[in-house]
């Protein structure tokens, strides 16, 4: 079988080799093992590739390269009109070939993609990822708003996985874990949360996008509360942005400066030693569905502490780990490690917790839930990780 993915996931070229956001690609690599060759229908970046990228492994994915659009300036949301055509071109192409087509939104491509599939006959096979806040009841962009409109009426014709569980969920939206970790990641994670005691100083890291709508500089504010309090922090901040400088300039005034690392874009396989380290992963973002952060870092007893946005209250509640924080305000991060420090017998029930719950994210989980989604006949092939 023939699998055709559409997504926004933004590739480049690093020395004359394709790579990708590596959550992205090596969840594809992974879902190549149950097709017989995978097309990606993705945008091509002309700069650099960040430090996180990373290339495919599986000689069965193909990347079909669009143009990228959109952006935050309004030159760049003004390209997406543009680049319409030549996406739809690309996207009927290749369905005429694809058994299955397996489209990741909210994205600008993925919105159109949507739209064809109510006009197309093939391929019969739909599966739609809304990877965004199905629940988001609030500002957002107009597009995203309208793909879930899309999705939630089945107007693609076609199966939606969502993060979390909505009241009257339609027939053919399910819930679904995101994957994000190898046997080898587990089993490395396990043995990096033996032993480990919440102390000062208090280790914490942040892994996402270096920009005020993911909170990295709340982070900062939470690890200036802390001190304030007579607790001495130390805080990671993984990630890259244009507002990466800004970032620098907040710490020195708020003099936390010695107490963070800016540790840029950091490859998928080095994250451990970072994970291993830390008490608590904070995201104090604005937006999120389920990240995949949060798994990866609990996977080695790393406590999370992160916004009560998208299906974070839900999963942690069910998990019984971390706090969902009910607003961006860093005196509550900060509040809420220091009620850890009071009880560490509890931080450490937590850590334990989050060990326990991050085995659901396993690919081999993943593997077997695509093929009950999907009905695929025969056994998925093992990856070495």
């Amino acid at each position: 079988m023939r699998l055709l993915i559409i997504s926004h996931t933004p590739h480049y070229l690093r020395q004359d080799e394709i790579v990708g956001w590596g959550a992205t690609i090596r969840e594809i690599d992974y879902l190549a093992t149950l097709f017989e060759s995978v097309v990606h229908l993705a945008p091509l970046h002309g700069e650099a590739a960040p430090g996180s990228a990373m290339a495919y492994e599986s000689d069965r994915v193909k990347l079909r390269a669009v143009s990228p659009a959109g952006g935050e300036r309004l030159r760049d949301k003004l390209s997406i009109p543009w680049r319409y055509p030549g996406y739809a071109r690309a996207i009927l192409q290749e369905c005429r070939s694809a058994d299955v087509i397996h489209i990741r939104a909210p994205a600008n491509i993925s919105l159109l993609a949507l739209v064809l599939l109510a006009f197309l006959r093939q391929p019969k096979l739909r599966w739609a990822k809304y990877a965004g806040d199905w629940r988001r009841d609030g500002n957002e962009p107009w597009s995203y708003h309208f793909q879930r409109w899309w999705l939630a009426r089945g107007l693609h014709r076609g199966l939606v996985t969502v993060n979390g569980r909505a009241p009257r969920q339609a027939a053919h939206v399910r819930s679904f874990l995101n994957p994000c970790l190898t046997d080898a990641d587990l089993e490395e994670g396990v043995a990096a949360s033996q032993g480990k005691e919440l102390c000062q100083p208090v280790r914490m890291v942040f892994v996402g996008r270096m920009e005020r709508a993911k909170g990295a500089g709340i982070c900062l504010e939470i690890l200036a509360n802390l001190g304030q309090a007579g607790i001495v922090g130390q805080l990671d901040l993984i990630g890259e942005g244009d507002e990466s400088t800004g970032f620098e300039k907040q710490a020195r005034d708020l003099g936390v400066f010695a107490n963070v690392k800016f540790r840029g874009g950091v490859p998928r396989n080095e994250l451990g030693c970072y994970y291993e380290l830390a008490h608590f992963i904070l995201l104090p973002s604005e937006s999120e569905g389920w990240p995949k952060v949060l798994s990866e870092a609990m996977a080695y007893g790393v406590v999370p502490l992160a916004c009560a946005v998208g299906s974070i209250p839900e999963y942690l509640a069910d998990f019984a780990t971390g706090a969902a924080i009910k607003s961006r305000d860093p005196r509550l991060f900060s509040e809420a490690i220091q009620s850890y420090l009071r009880d560490i017998p509890r931080w450490r029930e937590h850590s334990r917790k989050a060990v326990q719950a991050a085995q659901q994210f396993s690919y081999a989980n993943y593997l077997k839930a695509v093929r009950r989604l999907l009905d695929l006949p025969g056994s998925p092939e093992t990856v070495t990780a």
